[in-house]
């Protein structure tokens, strides 16, 4: 939420949208759907325990570095969300690119971590925790991009 006091104006991490999200919440946001993806994988990817030993810690540089795209994209959408209103065309052609990079990104850190995954893991388990997250992180796609207005509505 915005902090202002009263007959205050909203601090400047409000936009003309009224539904900025500040940096804070975008954090929080982040640790939440962290929390929630492991989860989800934990209850959904049987391991034994000798598997398990070796799977989480390779799952955690994994979130690791997935994190790091999902920070690009914080940014992205922190910049629309700050520009709303008032991007230009070129402005927005910058934003959409970037966020396809992301998607590019994300899809050549799977290409890398396949093999890594299956030293620690069989096939069928290794092609189960993909599917797993990349079903997760497509859930969590449509959440959040569902809550953005479109760019043309700011016209």
């Amino acid at each position: 939420m915005v902090a202002q006091t009263a007959g205050s104006e909203p601090t400047a991490a409000a936009d003309s949208t009224g539904n900025a999200l500040t940096d804070q919440q975008l954090a929080l946001l982040r640790k939440d759907i962290r929390s929630i993806k492991k989860q989800l994988i934990a209850t959904n990817l049987t391991l034994t325990d000798t598997e398990a030993t070796k799977f989480w810690p390779v799952y955690e540089q994994y979130s690791a570095d997935f994190g790091k795209i999902n920070e690009a994209r914080t940014i992205i959408i922190k910049e629309y969300s700050d520009g709303y209103g008032t991007l230009t065309d070129d402005q927005a052609d910058g934003l959409i690119r970037r966020w396809l990079d992301t998607d590019i990104s994300a899809a050549q850190l799977r290409q890398k971590y396949v093999p890594i995954m299956r030293k620690v893991l069989s096939g069928k388990k290794a092609a189960t925790f993909f599917q797993l997250d990349r079903r997760i992180s497509m859930m969590i796609d449509v959440q959040l991009t569902s809550q953005l207005p479109l760019v043309q509505s700011q016209d």
